[in-house]
């Protein structure tokens, strides 16, 4: 009888172990799924990953890395997974948007583990400490892995860059940043009404966006107006984070604040050109 107790006691404490670490990980795996798909390139074989991680996870709970935040742990033992590369994919989906499609394509174009770290530090907002522990890298190859990225972000998205800033000195230096990365300004403007007008006339690829503009306008205003003529990526950039954090409105999705500094800008840029994201404001 004690023979068959030890068995049935272990089973018994693996799944106790497995129920309490299933509800810690439950919450983040949308998220890992929005990862995954944008690793792979497709829903389908992105969703295989998933499955192959939640699969390890309920085979051997004991190995979870339970030193590590529950999210970042997931995420470790995904990239386990993805590593071993031993995934049995049905086909590949395509991706429906011509955003998704060319964020793909500048993906692809980035070597694996530097397309890695840049996902986990901007996609999923990880610390570069935690992308380092979720790669299995030290800190200082994350940091290079980032800046690889970014360089070869910057060399495939050139942009027309519309600037909305009452501050002459910040945007001139705005101006400085943007085409040192190779882009270049099509219009500098301090109110909300002039910049909607250039942003109409000029079509821009970008908008870095200030919140408080000179005339007692408001940049989030001009940047309503100019979602609700075309899509275009936009950045705030604001002393005052914290009135974009109220609730009462959606809340942007790349936001600079000031002081700002020069690598903030930069990887602030590359992102959004990367993403396409509209702000989440219209």
């Amino acid at each position: 009888m004690h023979i068959e107790a030890e068995p049935r006691k272990n089973l018994s404490e693996n799944k106790g172990s497995y129920m309490t670490l299933a509800r810690e990980i439950a919450p983040h795996l949308p998220l890992l799924r929005r990862y995954a798909r944008a690793l792979t390139g497709a829903q389908d074989s992105g969703d295989a990953f998933v499955v192959a991680t939640l699969e390890a996870i309920v085979a051997r709970p004991e190995e979870f890395p339970r030193h590590m935040d529950p999210r970042a742990g997931l995420y470790r033992v995904f990239h386990r997974i993805w590593e071993s590369g031993n995934v049995e994919l049905n086909g590949h989906a395509a991706e429906e948007s011509l955003g998704a499609r060319k964020a793909q394509e500048r993906l692809r174009a980035l070597a694996p583990l530097s397309r890695q770290a840049l996902l986990l530090t901007t996609l999923e907002n990880f610390t570069t400490q935690e992308t380092g522990e979720i790669l299995g890298r030290p800190l200082e190859d994350v940091n290079a892995l980032l800046d690889d990225a970014l360089d070869a972000l910057d060399r495939q998205t050139k942009a027309r860059v519309l600037i909305i800033e009452d501050e002459a000195v910040i945007a001139m230096d705005l101006s400085d940043l943007v085409t040192a990365a190779g882009h270049s300004v099509c219009a500098v403007e301090s109110t909300a009404s002039g910049a909607v007008a250039a942003a109409n006339r000029e079509r821009p690829d970008l908008v870095l966006a200030d919140i408080q503009l000179a005339d007692g306008s408001s940049g989030i205003d001009a940047v309503k107006q100019i979602l609700a003529s075309f899509d275009v990526p936009v950045i705030f950039i604001t002393a005052f984070p914290d009135r974009l954090l109220t609730g009462e409105r959606p809340e942007p999705t790349f936001l600079i604040t000031k002081p700002y500094s020069p690598d903030m800008v930069r990887a602030a840029v590359s992102q959004a050109l990367f993403f396409e994201s509209t702000g989440n404001l219209n």
